[in-house]
């Protein structure tokens, strides 16, 4: 029976992720966006790669759990990667909180319900979540253990407490990693692993969208404070999936690795603009 590794979200960071992983398996690519799929599903078929590809909805419980289903008939699904995810500059409030904080927590249920032993899988997070004053602890509490499909419905998230895209995105991703963090323990009862990785400022197209809107400012001056002094590349965060995802991190589980270039550590130290003032 062949490995499967499944891609959520065929943008920037998922094309180079299934690329860097796929040889050898069978590369499920899931995305909202079937001609994205349709175009790197032939042009990775043409290299060589099997593929097969499913339209994908992450803030709809049941078809997350039809792509994990389909993923799991073509064989034992060893690898995870979601990357997908909205940013604060194409939706607002409600869909930010729907893709990126329900979405996520929906994947890790219903791939941790058939992930193979000694499988692996990684979210795509974001170092905003690590830049946000950190939340009460009842509240930390809550996005890490609330059931996913009761998350929405928590009074703090609602619309009299958030009112900005940004600021729902930021909470979002502190919830990814709270949920990764919760999601190690189930899924390492399967004798498998889960991480997520916040990426800094990448060169994709998402993240050159951000870099034109509103914060397009603050957020050149932190890449210029960063201890790298430069943006991200979609490969950067190819290879520390494949750090976390292969055999080297087998230690490693319920955590986040922040692939930024130090920008948040300059912010920590003073050394550049926080993004709360």
């Amino acid at each position: 029976m062949s490995d499967v590794l499944v891609v959520i979200g065929v943008g920037g960071m998922g094309r180079l992720i299934a690329r860097r992983q796929g040889a050898g398996k069978t590369v499920v690519l899931a995305d909202f966006n079937e001609q994205a799929l349709t175009t790197l599903a032939e042009q990775m078929a043409a290299d060589g790669h099997r593929v097969e590809t499913h339209r994908v909805d992450v803030s709809s419980r049941e078809s997350v759990r039809e792509l994990a289903a389909a993923a799991a008939r073509l064989g034992n699904v060893t690898q995870l990667a979601h990357t997908a995810g909205l940013s604060p500059t194409q939706a607002d409030v409600e869909r930010v909180l729907a893709v990126d904080l329900a979405g996520v927590a929906f994947v890790l249920d219903e791939f941790g319900a058939v992930i193979a032993p000694g499988g692996a899988g990684v979210v795509i997070a974001s170092m905003a979540g690590q830049m946000w004053p950190p939340l009460p602890a009842d509240q930390e509490l809550a996005l890490a253990t609330t059931p996913a499909d009761e998350l929405l419905g928590l009074p703090f998230l609602g619309p009299d407490h958030i009112n900005h895209p940004g600021i729902a995105y930021a909470i979002a991703k502190r919830a990814n990693h709270l949920r990764v963090a919760a999601a190690s323990v189930p899924w390492g009862r399967r004798g498998a692993r889960i991480n997520s990785i916040s990426p800094g400022i990448i060169s994709t197209p998402m993240g050159r969208q951000e870099l034109e809107s509103e914060s397009g400012a603050m957020m050149r001056a932190w890449v210029e404070s960063s201890g790298t002094g430069r943006l991200g590349t979609p490969d950067d965060i190819a290879a520390a999936t494949a750090f976390l995802l292969g055999p080297d991190a087998s230690f490693v589980t319920g955590t986040d690795l922040l692939v930024d270039g130090g920008v948040v550590a300059a912010v920590r130290t003073g050394q550049a603009a926080s993004p709360t003032g």
